[in-house]
């Protein structure tokens, strides 16, 4: 009979012990583990260098993950030589891109020329190259042969420069001619150059409206957001490229008809960016102590919000430098961007894509379409890294 009571007992506080322990456990768990000698000395130097160490903006931090990543640098590193090949296309490529020599039309990659170099009587500074055979020097006058076998002379006055060397050429052709007999590396590089100083321009006019418009919207809210939205989602429900061959159209054609033909259809995306940016930063406590401050409302879009929102707005300006190459090149292509004989990798496209359908001369397409291809390619890469670069919630 005693047992029993004592059994019950044991049943009736078996809780009781069990909350016992638990409360122990959780009491221990609550300690933090005691650490070594050396983890505490290794905290400490830890510590202290977070302490020593010298603060860096955001630029700083940014930069040190781009940095990292390998995509990113490769497409600057592309980007960087194609500006380089732009900015110095006159000095780096070996032919003038307009200059033809007809007989040399539709030669193949790595095609030898053998030319004599004769003065311009239009432009001193200008010579005009003669495709020769065969050549011989003969008292003052210069004998050579014709790619069509005839015999024919000219005066050494008449040719470019005083030693032989100055106005006999054998040029190497690295990428063939076009059907005008024009050199394809050549033009190329100067093609670079308009393309990257359309999308340039082209995208700083974009920048300026949406970054203007979206700053506007976000910051007053209300009718002015209303109104200003409306007509960013009825430019944005127009087919881009069809509005800005309309644009094309009314302005012109010509370089700076497509710049402001790009630029001016261009701007959504960034208004729309903006608008979202300033909608987060709108209620933070620096901008409630601007208002606090009297500062005017233009101050504190400028000087306060706008400068914490670059780092989106550099993303999709990169973006959208590539987006400008495209438009441009199509524009030249369809015959409505900047016109012959000024040298676009869209034209260029033109002039060729029908050899391929006869099976030759596929370099003459091939090397542009690669050379938008790469463009757009890099700013995308770099793009995409300036992106990661200027989250800050990414620790590598």
């Amino acid at each position: 009979m005693q047992e029993e009571t004592r059994d019950s007992m044991m049943i009736g506080n078996e809780p009781a012990a069990v909350e016992e322990v638990r409360e122990e456990l959780l009491a221990r768990a609550s300690v933090p583990p005691r650490l070594t000698k050396e983890e505490t000395d290794r905290r400490r130097a830890e510590n202290e260098l977070v302490l020593q160490a010298t603060p860096h903006s955001l630029w700083y931090y940014s930069w040190r993950r781009l940095k990292r990543n390998r995509l990113a640098m490769a497409g600057l590193v592309i980007t960087l030589i194609l500006i380089i090949v732009a900015v110095f296309a006159s000095e780096l490529a070996p032919f003038d891109p307009d200059m033809q020599v007809l007989e040399y039309s539709t030669e193949p990659i790595g095609f030898h020329g053998n030319v004599l170099l004769t003065k311009s009587q239009v432009d001193l500074s200008q010579t005009i190259p003669i495709p020769i055979g065969e050549y011989r020097i003969q008292n003052n006058r210069v004998i050579y042969t014709t790619d069509d076998g005839r015999d024919k002379s000219i005066a050494l006055s008449l040719l470019a420069g005083n030693r032989e060397s100055d106005w006999h050429k054998t040029p190497i052709y690295y990428f063939g001619t076009d059907r005008y007999g024009r050199d394809v590396l050549s033009r190329l590089m100067y093609g670079a150059r308009v393309s990257l100083t359309v999308a340039f321009f082209a995208e700083l006019c974009s920048l300026v409206i949406g970054v203007l418009l979206g700053s506007i919207a976000g910051f007053y809210r209300g009718w002015v957001d209303d109104g200003i939205m409306w007509f960013t989602n009825v430019v944005w429900s127009i087919p881009s490229l069809l509005l800005i061959i309309a644009f094309s159209i009314a302005l012109g054609l010509g370089m700076w008809q497509t710049i402001v033909a790009i630029g001016i259809t261009e701007w959504v995306d960034m208004a729309r960016i903006v608008r979202g940016q300033f909608f987060a930063l709108r209620e933070t406590e620096y901008v409630e102590a601007t208002k606090a401050l009297g500062l005017k409302n233009m101050r504190t879009i400028f000087r306060h919000i706008l400068p914490n929102s670059l780092g989106p707005i550099i993303v999709i300006a990169t973006a959208g430098f590539a987006n400008a190459i495209i438009y441009e090149a199509s524009l030249s292509f369809l015959g409505l961007g900047v016109q012959p004989p000024t040298s676009t990798w869209g034209q260029m496209i033109h002039d060729g894509y029908g050899f391929i359908a006869a099976g030759s001369n596929w370099g003459l397409t091939l090397f542009p379409a690669l050379a938008i291809m790469l463009a757009v390619f890099a700013f995308n890469l770099f793009g995409d890294g300036l992106r990661d670069a200027f989250d800050p919630k990414l620790k590598r």
